[in-house]
Formats: C-alpha cells, structure tokens, sequence
C-alpha cells in the first residue's frame, strides 16, 4: 500500500513547492515613484538696472545710446536679426529672396504681424522708417544715410517689398536690422516733430514686450516698465513683466542689487568686476563683443621700412605674451585673437595659423631677417646700414590703453625691439591714422551692429588712401577675395573666400592682432534659462528672452505654480 502511494505524494509534493515558488516570484514589485518634472512657466517680473540714462524710446533715435538701444529691442522689430554666428534670421520678415546678380531683395512680411496697437505692421511702415533714415537731419551716420539714398525701395503689396541695390552688396542684410516705427502713427510727423513726440516716451512698436508705464523720481525718468505682449507673431517669452531702472554708474546698480532693488545688471565693467564675482547669488555671464584690439604697423612710412617685411611683422607678434597680458592687466576678460574676422561666426576660419608666444623663435627671426645686436654694445637691434629696430607706438591717452602699451614696450624690449610711447587723445588718434602719420598705433576697431565680417574697409588696397585701410596692405591675393566676397550671394562661396583670406592675412600679418575683448552681463540665479553667446550689439544679450524664466510649475498640471520672487517695479 505504502509503495503504490509514494510516488503519488511525492508528486503532490513538488508541485506544492512550484506553486509556492511562482507565488513568491509573482509579488508585486514597488517601482520607485517618478519626481514630477519642473517646467519654465508664464509669469515674474525681471527687474534690471541700466547704466544711463533714458533719452527717446525710438529706433530712429537710438544710434547713440546703448541704454535706448537695450530697450528699443525689445518694444520694436526689424525686417531680420541676427544669430550669435552672424546669420540672418527672419524677424517682421517671414522670407525672403536675392537674385542671381545680388541686387535685388524681395521680402515678406508676417502675416500675423501687429503693432501693439493692434493694427497690422505693412510695407508701408518699412518704406517710412526707411524714408526718414535717408533724411539729412536724421541723427544717423553719414554712410548709413548715403547707403539708403542709394536703394530704391518698391511696394509691391501691404506684406511684400523689394530692395533694388545699384551694384551688388552681400553685407546688405546687416542693414535690415533697423526697428521699423509705425507709419499709421508717425507718417504725419516731421524728423524734427518725432523727435520731440510724446510717442518716444510711450512707444508703440511691434517686439514681444509692449510698453506698460514709466517710472518717475520727481521730474526725472527712474525707470521703464514693459509687459509682454500678447500678440507677438513670434515664441512669447515666460516673464511677463521686465522692469528697467536708470543708475549714474556701475558702482551704483550694484548697490541696488544688494539692496534688493533689481535682480540684473546690464554690463559689468572692471571696477565691479571683482566685487560682483563676490556675490554668491549672481551670475556673471560673458559673451566675446564685435571689438578687436590690434597694433597697425604702417607699412607705407619709409622711416620704419621693416614693418614691410612680413618675417619681421611675425617676429614682433611673436614676441608678444598677449595670454599674459590679459590675464594680468584684463582680469582674464578677453580672448586671444588671429586675425580680423570674430571667432565664432560662419566666415571665421580656425585653420589659419595661429602665432604663440615664443621670444627666442622671435629673436632668431629678427637675426635671420639682418638686424642683430651690435657688437659695440646695446640691446637694441640694428641691421648693417644701421637701421635700428626702434619706432613710436601711440596709445590712446588712459589708463587702461597706457598698461597696454607699456607692456608691449617691455615685451619687445627683450627681443632687442626699442618701442617709444606715446599717449594720444582719440581725436588726434583718428587724425594719425588718416592722414598715415604714425609708425604704429594700439588701437581697437569697434564693430558693433556689423554681423556681416565684411573685411574689405580695413585690409582692401583700394581703401589705402582715404579709406580705412590705416596700414596700407597693398596685397592683391587678399584684394580679390574681398572683393568676390562682398559681391557674392552664395555663403558657401562666400566662407571659402574669406577662408581663403585669413590664411593670406596669417601669412602677411599687416597688422599685429592682439585680443578680442568681452561683454560682462550680471543676472540673479534665480531667473533661470539665460544663455549668452557673441554679441554684435550689447542689446544681443536679449537673444534668448524668451527662454528665460522666474517661475515654474510641475509637469502633472495639478500642483501649483512655484514662483521665485523678484522685486517689484
């Protein structure tokens, strides 16, 4: 009996022990739970402090006042803007077209682009804006009026209009960015009446933030208060309220920050640099500006013939600590340059040699080239006719130019170079090199609002004599590609030749690049999403507006809004 039950039960028997170990596997597993994901939302007030003074509220008006500027960007629009590579970017205008020989430009307008009155933005307004640029009066550049007098410009319905140009011109775009002021408000006004209107004081343009109120000190203007606008045709940025408050100076809008007035502060210059750094909640951000600062040689003054030997002007540059020189002297606030064109941008080319710092390299090609020391004694270097290696080296007269300056003279002191300086105001500084009387000047070439590289101004052999060519480069291989470049429509062509360019000014060196200076912007942590690339203006550090944000929210939609507080208007 036992043997025929035995296998029966052990059976039973394993298939209790299965079924147990399936229960056990079969528990249900606790999965962590996920953390709800933070999101930017709408929301906050961003109060910043600008350095200055607010004067007119119109693009028009603007050219001279950065702290304007700043705030025109973001009440008005232009037909393009551009990215922090130099590339056009659609702003009123959602397309537009060139012609094969690059002297026609039809553009067209968006078409849920509205005034902040709501009436539409149209080709007449454009044409408008652009008529009283061409006007004498207008305070614009002398070359900006003459180029818009030279260009027709052709209505072709509400939304489209074309740009006939009388020889082909490839930086054209750049000259798109300007705000366009409303027709329907201001076609009756005069220049003289604009600039006294009451509109410059409550503007009505077409940007992604409106005007909301001015803020009073008494008789004075303290500040600007601006609102989102709810109609943009483009991305509505989070922060719904930017408050601008006006200070003397740098010091000054520090304070306000640790008072807890605002919670940015426009620029950084080097008196508060340190102290700002200091400030464990503030965040400083740093973008390369549309600045170089270089050394002219003046390759056409007979008494410093050497400058016209290429092996010499390289040895001088490299006989140049410039790393050392802005760490020390700059704070470390600027980068190393190669050659005329911004790093960074489309046209800029990173295979065109770059020139170290190496004194005994600079020393033997000093030697090689026939100026060496004299046996009689000296440091400085000579060649056999007794051509001394010694010129004069203008600065503009302050204090920052002047620590430049001095340690270039130490510099080129130890490669047997004998520099003597010479501290200048910027008035007879831009008549020196005008007029070609000088040997070699510090200067920094300010290019602000040129996204376009457009080198031909200042290396061009045509532009030695009345033009901007300061060093008189006679180069025709550096010519030609200048040359097709500001003539050609294709950018593939056209980074090919200013590629083709660099490597020729690497090799040449007509002028002594020295650095690129940088802009300092201070933001709270607490307004989040601020990214900063290369300026072309100060005003592009708005770039990004629309991604910045002060409050957030959790991804479910059912927990409330977190908001990180900001002081109020």
């Amino acid at each position: 009996m036992w043997q025929k039950l035995r296998w029966p039960l052990l059976i039973v028997l394993l298939a209790l022990v299965a079924i147990g170990f399936l229960l056990i596997n079969q528990q249900p597993v606790l999965q962590p739970a996920l953390a709800p994901v933070v999101e930017p939302a709408t929301g906050g007030v961003y109060t910043e402090g600008l350095i200055g003074a607010m004067v007119r509220l119109n693009p028009l008006l603007d050219y001279y006042n950065s702290v304007d500027r700043d705030v025109d960007r973001l009440l008005f629009s232009g037909l393009v803007r551009f990215d922090d590579r130099g590339l056009p970017q659609g702003d009123l205008a959602d397309s537009w077209g060139i012609s094969k020989d690059g002297m026609v430009y039809n553009f067209s307008i968006r078409a849920n682009a509205v005034w902040h009155d709501l009436e539409p933005v149209t080709s007449d307004d454009v044409i408008f804006t652009i008529e009283r640029m061409r006007e004498d009066e207008s305070p614009l550049p002398d070359d900006l009026r003459a180029l818009w007098k030279q260009v027709e410009v052709v209505r072709l319905d509400e939304k489209t209009l074309q740009f006939r140009l009388p020889e082909p011109f490839s930086p054209f775009l750049d000259y798109l960015t300007f705000g366009v002021l409303p027709k329907h408000l201001m076609g009756d006004l005069t220049l003289q009446e604009m600039i006294d209107s009451p509109l410059n004081l409550k503007p009505i343009g077409s940007g992604p933030y409106q005007f909301d109120q001015i803020i009073a000190a008494g008789d004075q203007v303290a500040g600007v208060v601006l609102k989102a606008f709810p109609e943009y045709y483009g991305r509505r940025p989070y922060i719904e309220q930017l408050a601008f408050r006006y200070y003397p100076d740098s010091a000054s809008a520090l304070a306000a920050y640790r008072a807890g007035e605002i919670l940015g502060i426009s620029q950084v210059p080097m008196d508060i640099l340190m102290p700002a750094l200091q400030e464990s909640n503030l965040n400083i951000h740093t973008g390369r500006l549309p600045e170089i600062t270089m050394i002219f040689l003046n390759l056409g003054n007979q008494q410093v013939p050497y400058f016209q030997e290429a092996a010499i002007r390289k040895a001088l540059l490299s006989g140049l600590n410039r790393q050392r020189l802005i760490d020390r002297l700059l704070n470390g606030q600027a980068l190393v340059a190669n050659g005329p064109i911004f790093p960074g941008t489309w046209a800029y080319y990173e295979g065109a040699e770059s020139i170290a710092y190496e004194p005994e390299a600079a020393k033997e090609a000093l030697r090689k080239a026939g100026y060496t020391i004299p046996a009689e004694g000296g440091n400085i270097r000579q060649n056999t006719d007794g051509v001394a290696l010694s010129f004069t080296l203008l600065h503009i007269d302050d204090t920052e130019a002047a620590a430049i300056a001095q340690a270039i003279r130490e510099d080129w002191l130890q490669i047997g170079v004998e520099v003597t300086l010479s501290p200048v105001s910027f008035e007879d500084m831009a008549a020196a090199l005008d007029n070609r009387l000088y040997q070699a000047a510090l200067v920094t070439l300010n290019l602000s609002r040129s996204p376009d590289p457009d080198p031909y101004p200042f290396w061009h052999q045509a532009q030695k004599v009345g033009g901007q060519n300061y060093s008189q480069w006679d180069d025709r291989q550096a010519s030609e590609y200048l040359e097709q470049a500001r003539v050609t429509v294709d950018l593939t062509e056209r980074t090919r030749l200013y590629r083709n360019f660099q490597v020729r000014f690497s090799q040449e060196l007509p002028a002594l690049p020295l650095y690129y200076p940088v802009y300092r912007y201070a933001v709270d942590a607490s307004v989040q999403g601020v990214r900063m690339g290369p300026l072309f203006d100060s005003s592009d550090r708005y770039n990004t507006i629309a991604e910045w944000y002060l409050v957030t929210r959790r991804s479910s939609g059912e927990s409330s809004p977190t908001l990180t507080p900001s002081p109020a208007p």
